[in-house]
């Protein structure tokens, strides 16, 4: 069993920073791939960015290209995204995911608010 713990969101004005963390506990030998997803009032949730647990292969979506950078401490158990240049089109809560190949499933962490201001 594993659990996601993301903290790190709040409200920032456009062009700001933040940094989100996820905290993995349990038996994270099994999940293989960590992203970042997010969900904004009114709109499907979508794919922020991913990474590979061994490689640590990155993938990005075209909005947040150049402005995001996700990455991970294999070592603490923990993934990140920094968020600069933020725009209100950001505004979202964003999710942490983990995938366990093995099961065919999904970990999600509980969300955190992410607001940006104009």
């Amino acid at each position: 069993q594993v659990q996601l713990v993301e903290s790190g969101g709040g409200l920032v004005q456009t062009g700001g920073s933040l940094r989100l963390s996820c905290i993995a506990s349990g038996n994270t030998f099994s999940i293989n791939a960590m992203g970042w997803y997010r969900q904004a009032p009114g709109k499907q949730r979508e794919l922020v960015a991913t990474i590979t647990t061994r490689s640590g292969t990155t993938n990005y979506a075209d909005s947040v290209k150049g402005r995001f950078t996700i990455s991970r401490d294999n070592a603490k158990n923990t993934l990140y995204l920094q968020m600069n240049s933020l725009k209100p089109e950001d505004t979202a809560v964003y999710y942490c995911n983990g995938r366990r190949p093995l099961s065919n499933t999904d970990v999600w962490g509980q969300g955190t608010q992410v607001t940006v201001s104009s």
